[in-house]
């Protein structure tokens, strides 16, 4: 049966970058620089933090931190308890990175994060859009590497549970280039082996934000109303078959799991709502 899905908040601007905390989802308004605080039991939706520097993605890590990628500040952020800001990447090479969109903390606490740019590139310093990681020292800082060498827009980002594969979208403006979701096994030492290509949506718009479920299938935000089977939330086996689709009342741009049971899907979209549907599946527990 198709999710049923309702706005619980918005319309805001542009709204992105969903994660739950344990008691609420937090979102991203970008064209507003504010982080957004949905609240399930009460459904109050408040601005937690403003001037975020056109904060997109979000996640946590295991003590609870907010990362962020901020793309118009073009850098990697993380928030403190005490509502304090500290960037862990803003270059790469003596470069400014391009616009940081989405990014995922692992189990042993390293960041891994998608810099593409969309729209003007007039400014860019660097000469490629990659993905990288960024691995703690014990001063503090972080080291950054370049992990793919092959891709030219991505965009979401997310680990199953044993953290043995990255999954990457592929996502360059429709019509243009390939949007392809694709899977990248992950080495000892923390590369990246050669990806295989676990679905190519061709000539439409693939896939924006994505999570993978406690069974290690993939959720994934695509598609739009100019071409191919609509917004929908596409779910994916780990070989790339589709499992199921489920349309959105909104172009989908990101989406996590949350609740008590994590069986609820919240949704964000191009119309600046936030969406939810209690689903057949389950979230995982990240990281």
């Amino acid at each position: 049966m198709p999710w049923e899905f309702e706005r619980v908040a918005g319309p805001f601007s542009f709204t992105e970058g969903p994660v739950w905390t344990g008691d609420a989802v937090l979102f991203t308004d970008i064209p507003s620089n504010r982080i957004m605080r949905y609240v399930p039991h009460t459904n109050a939706c408040e601005p937690l933090y403003y001037d975020t520097g056109g904060a997109n993605g979000l996640a946590r890590d295991r003590q609870g931190r907010l990362y962020v990628a901020e793309g118009g500040a073009r850098r990697v952020a993380r928030y403190e308890a005490d509502g304090s800001r500290i960037t862990l990447a803003d270059r790469f090479g003596g470069r400014r990175l391009n616009s940081p969109n989405d990014l995922v903390v692992d189990d042993r606490g390293r960041v891994w994060f998608t810099d593409p740019r969309y729209g003007d590139r007039s400014d860019m310093e660097l000469d490629h859009d990659s993905v990288y990681r960024l691995d703690p020292r014990g001063d503090g800082s972080w080291d950054i590497t370049r992990v793919t060498f092959d891709t030219t827009r991505p965009n979401g980002i997310a680990f199953p549970p044993d953290f043995r594969t990255l999954y990457v979208a592929e996502s360059p403006p429709a019509p243009q280039g390939h949007r392809q979701l694709r899977a990248y096994p992950v080495r000892a030492d923390g590369s990246l082996g050669e990806c295989r290509v676990l679905h190519d949506f061709g000539p439409h718009r693939g896939i924006d934000g994505m999570r993978v479920d406690a069974e290690g299938y993939i959720i994934a935000t695509c598609g739009w109303t100019e071409s191919g089977p609509g917004p929908r939330i596409a779910i994916f086996a780990p070989d790339g078959a589709i499992v199921a689709e489920h349309p959105t009342p909104t172009i989908p741009t990101n989406c996590c799991f949350g609740d008590d049971d994590l069986r609820t899907l919240y949704v964000t979209g191009y119309d600046g709502g936030l969406y939810r549907a209690r689903t057949d599946r389950q979230g995982a527990l990240r990281p």
